[in-house]
Order: structure tokens, then sequence, then C-alpha cells
């Protein structure tokens, strides 16, 4: 339990650098601080202390408590047997401890990934595990490449809408196992029509168990938010109680579990059950296998390259998916408790928890927001929490799967449904309304679309955002001041897209008037052109020259003077200030413009082009 006197680590995961100042640069390459970088564990170990392991041992039991019951609830939304969730629950606690920088984040599975497997893998544990094996792979090629950068290109839009529409369909998907109902298809049109054509069909004792669980599940955590923090000077009486409740609270999941599963064995004895089961769990620890790259059906057998073809989609959009949910989350915990994370050690780590997941039966994983909170909640110092974490649930699949049995599926669905409901940002709305309201359509087509097929939501959402980026680099905002002559200022830079707007600006304004006008283009904003805007600028030189007015430069940076130059235009003059390039083109005496050659460049600007 967190006090005020936690320990926290005095280097933080990513930032622990020797100097090197005093190594050879050949052995640089292989120094202490490259090796730390790929293997992060080497950054804190050296400096664990008992009073780390004291805060670790507990926040890795509380997060166990919790992982236990979401991985047999996640399992269900996966559409898979329920030992697969804890098979999918233990992996990434062991190799996120050598190669995570965050000593927050723990990996395993969630309700999104969850989601995605049973879209993608048809309810084949043997499809569920060979997408984590790709997955990984993929992930880890993306490491190695360093090409966590692609994910910038999913914007917050595309990933609010498919995280809200995700919980809508995780949230409703459940709301069968919380009324008992059977015989309900998990396609989401057809599920929400037939549950209110079944809704007649309600079993009482799953609904009123179901409601009950969510009643306590949320009283516990509005306690857990409203526990005062435990002081010294407390008396040790009230600090016990305190404790108490706080590890009731944060063991919530488990505790409600328990208290189904003890309502449903009382029935059970009785020899009357009103409730529907989780029913039989594969005892024992998964066995240790390649992932399967074949399956034989009653039919005939599938081969690996059908098994791809199959998953279709789901190659690109579970691992991208997966690498986002977790450094999101990565990131979001280190801004909080000020340390750094490496994004492409990030990957290596998601990538390598998928890989050898699957040699266990794991389906694909990805950081949790939810057990996260939990982790950092209980004072959390370093990745080895996950070490008591993975403990905990290798030792409930060992001895504890018989009595997963009488866990009622009304109550795992009580821990899904408030376990997501949290996910639904409800506010992004307004602020986007207020912020940029051109920022609702990927938003709302993401949202939309994703209730039909998933990937095709996340695709067109980020084509939407793509094009209202292409847009703005199509057409820049341009400011205009008139004057006896006129000044344009591009708002931003200039890419091959814009030039013909550029040009049409230009030209409606200046040479289709009657006289034709001078001009000034003022490049302050722009930092850097390409070919096409060149030569799309030699054309307006061109023009500007036949009507006998003048097209002056103001504020050329250093990238663009040098593509001018190189360029070799004709009758380029530019000035270093606005006032100077006013005055000349009004004919007032003394002042002269540079003419683009390296002899006329003012020297300071000859030193850059050179440098």
């Amino acid at each position: 339990m967190p006090t005020p006197g936690m320990p926290s680590p005095v280097k933080a995961l990513g930032q622990a650098r020797p100097s090197g100042a005093n190594m050879a640069p050949q052995a640089r390459c292989c120094s202490p601080a490259a090796l730390q970088r790929r293997l992060p564990i080497l950054a804190w170990l050296p400096d664990y202390s008992v009073s780390w392991l004291k805060m670790d041992a507990i926040a890795g039991l509380s997060v166990g408590l919790t992982v236990i019951p979401q991985a047999l609830a996640y399992a269900e939304v996966a559409a898979l047997p329920p030992e697969y969730g804890l098979y999918s629950a233990f992996m990434g606690c062991f190799v996120y401890f050598f190669l995570g920088t965050s000593r927050d984040v723990t990996l395993g599975p969630t309700a999104i990934m969850s989601l995605l497997v049973s879209f993608y893998t048809f309810h084949e544990p043997a499809y569920a595990v060979l997408l984590a094996f790709l997955s990984g792979c993929i992930q880890l090629a993306m490491g190695f490449l360093r090409l966590g950068f692609l994910l910038d290109f999913i914007s917050c839009p595309v990933i609010k809408g498919f995280t809200s529409a995700a919980t809508v369909t995780i949230g409703f998907g459940q709301i069968k196992n919380l009324l008992g109902l059977q015989g309900i298809p998990r396609q989401f049109f057809l599920q929400v029509y037939h549950t209110f054509r079944n809704i007649g069909e309600t079993r009482v004792g799953d609904a009123v168990l179901g409601l009950v669980c969510m009643v306590l599940l949320l009283v516990l955590k509005l306690m857990r938010n409203h526990v005062p923090p435990v002081h010294p000077e407390m008396p040790p009486g009230v600090r016990l109680s305190h404790a108490l409740v706080w590890t009731a609270t944060t063991a919530r999941n488990a505790l409600v579990v328990s208290f189904a599963a003890l309502v449903a064995y009382s029935f059970e004895v009785t020899g009357y059950q009103p409730f529907v089961l989780t029913g039989q769990t594969a005892e024992g620890l998964p066995p240790v296998r390649l992932p399967p790259f074949s399956v034989t059906t009653a039919n005939r057998t599938v081969s690996f390259t059908e098994m791809v073809q199959d998953m279709g989609a789901g190659l690109a959009v579970v691992p991208l998916m997966g690498l986002l949910e977790s450094i999101a989350v990565a990131k979001s915990f280190a801004s909080q408790n000020n340390y750094h994370v490496d994004a492409n050690q990030e990957l290596l780590a998601i990538g390598l928890t998928n890989v050898l997941g699957s040699l266990v039966s794991s389906y694909p994983v990805t950081g949790s927001f939810g057990r996260t909170a939990v982790n950092a909640q209980s004072g959390v110092c370093t990745p080895a929490g996950g070490l008591v974490t993975g403990v905990l649930v290798l030792l409930s699949l060992d001895y504890l799967t018989s009595l997963f049995y009488y866990i009622p599926k009304s109550a795992l669905a009580a821990i899904i449904i408030m376990a997501v409901a949290p996910l639904f940002d409800a506010g992004i709305f307004g602020t986007l309304w207020r912020v940029k309201r051109l920022d609702l359509l990927p938003l709302c087509v993401t949202f939309l679309l994703c209730f039909w097929e998933v990937q095709y939501g996340i695709l067109a959402g980020t084509l939407v955002s793509a094009l209202i980026l292409l847009h703005s680099v199509a057409r820049p905002k341009m400011q205009v001041s008139e004057g006896p002559v006129l000044v344009l200022q591009p708002a931003s830079g200039l890419h091959f897209p814009a030039i013909e707007s550029l040009r049409e600006a230009i030209l409606s304004r200046t040479l289709e008037a009657s006289p034709p006008r001078c001009a000034v283009l003022d490049c302050t904003h722009v930092c850097s052109i390409d070919y096409t805007v060149v030569l799309g600028l030699g054309d307006l030189l061109g023009d500007f020259h036949r009507h006998g007015v003048t097209l002056a430069f103001v504020g050329l940076q250093v990238p663009v003077l040098r593509a001018l130059l190189s360029a070799d235009l004709k009758g380029v003059q530019y000035f270093s200030t606005l006032e100077e390039a006013e005055k000349y083109l009004s004919q007032e005496p003394g002042t002269q413009p540079y003419n683009i050659s390296e002899d006329s460049v003012p020297e300071h600007k000859v030193a850059l082009l050179k440098a």
C-alpha cells in the first residue's frame, strides 16, 4: 500500500546513462548505456533495494488478484475457452521484467485485443495462437527497423472512435451473459436484434447476481478512490483498517468473483443451479510447443497459407492496435510519474511477449490501462512487480482451475462491463467541437464503421484524417496585405500540391488586375520547397516579367535559398526585410535587391549555405 514515504527509483527506467566521458570512442558502440537501452533491467537492477522489493511485491499481488478474474472474463470476449485468458496473462510479466522501459505497465489480455481476436480467429484457439505469433513477429520487425513513427499517422480522433466503438461492442456483447440469454450471435447488429427479441427469456438468477456484482464493483471502486492516504502518526488500529479497506477495494474483481462463485456453489450443493456457470477449465500449466502452422478439421487440413489468408486484415490491425494501446498506456503513466519510455524498445518488448506467448498458447496481448493503474497506485517501483503477478497466475493455473467451474458467467460479464465503461470518452465529442470541428469527421467515421468491420473503421478513419492533413498541405492558408504593393505570406510550408493554389492566389490579385501590380512573397514561414514548387515559382517569375512588373521575395530561409540557387532561376529578387521590398517596388531610391547568385548572397547566408 503506497505511503508518503514510499521509495521511488533514483534512476528512472530509461534514464540511467553513464557519462561515457572517459571511454575511448571505439568502445562507445558497446558502452553500458547502449546495453541498458536494449536491456533496461541493467539500469535499475544494480540499485535494487529491500524497500523496493516490498512495494513491488504488494503491487504484483494487487495486479495478480485483478488479472486472474479479468483473464477468465476476457477469454469470453475473445470467444475462447477460459483457460486461454490465463495462458495469455503471465508471459508478458516475465518478458517485460527484462525489456520494459516503464515501471508501471503490465502486459496481458485486454478487452479491446480480445474483441479483435474474436473478429479474426473464428473462435478457434489455433488461429488465436498463430495470430499471437505472427503479430509478435511484425511488432519485433517494427522495433528492430525503428518503425514506431508509423503509429503517429493514426490520429487521436481515430483512436478515440475505435476505442468508443469497441467499448459499446464489448459492453453490449456481455448483456447476454448478464441476463443468462442463450443462442445470441456474436455479430454486433444481430446481437442487438436477438438480445431485444429474446429479452423475455432472461434468467432471473443471472440478472440479479449480475446486477449485484456490478453494484458491488462500483461501490468498491468509489471507496478505492476515497481511501485517504496512510500517515505514520496514525494509530496502528486505524492503519490496519485502512490497509484492509485498500486491499479489498484494490482486489475488488477477485473479491466479487469469489463471492459469486461461493453463492453458485451453495446452490449447487442444494441441487438447484439458477446461474449459467463458466464450466470446466483445463487444469494445469499450458504445454510448451510451437504455434500451430496448420489445423486439421473433420474434413481436411487447413494449411498455413490458408490460415494467413483467413485472418486477412487482422495481421495488420491486431499488431498495430496492440502497439498503439500499449505505447499510449506507457507514455501516459510515464508523463504522470515523470520518467521516459523508449517507444521502439516497447515494440520489442511487446513483440517478444507475443512470440514467446504463442509457445504457451497465448493469444495477442498488449498493455492494460486498468491493471497499469492498479500497479501505479499500489506503489510499484520497478518491473519486478510483474514477476509476482506472473507467478500468481501460474499458481492459479496449477491449483485453482477446478474452482473456476463455479464462477457464474454473469459475474464475469459484470467485471467486463465495469472494466470497459471508462474507456468510452463521451466528452471527446464536445472537446473536438470546441477545438476543431473538422476532427469530428474521422472520429464519427471510425466510430460508426467499426460496428460493421473493425478494419474498415480504422482504415476509413485514417484515410479521412490523411485527407484532412493533405488538404491543409495542398491549400495552405495565405495572409494577404493589400496596399501599393501586394504582400502574400503563406502560413505554412510550400509543397508540390500547394503550388497551383499559390499561383492562382497571386495571379488573381496581380496580373489579372488592371493595371498589373507588383507583389511580394513573404517566405518567413517556408522552411523548405521541392522541385515542383521551384518550377512553379519560375513560371510565375516569367509571367510577371512578361507583364512588366516584379515578383520579389522576402524572408528566404537557407534551405529555400539553396534550392533557388541550385535551380538557377532567372530574375529572382529578394530582400532582407519587407520594408526594403516595399520601398524598392514603390520606386523609392536607395534600396537595391539581392539577385539570386552566390556572389550576391549576404555573407552570413553564404556561410550557412556552405555549412
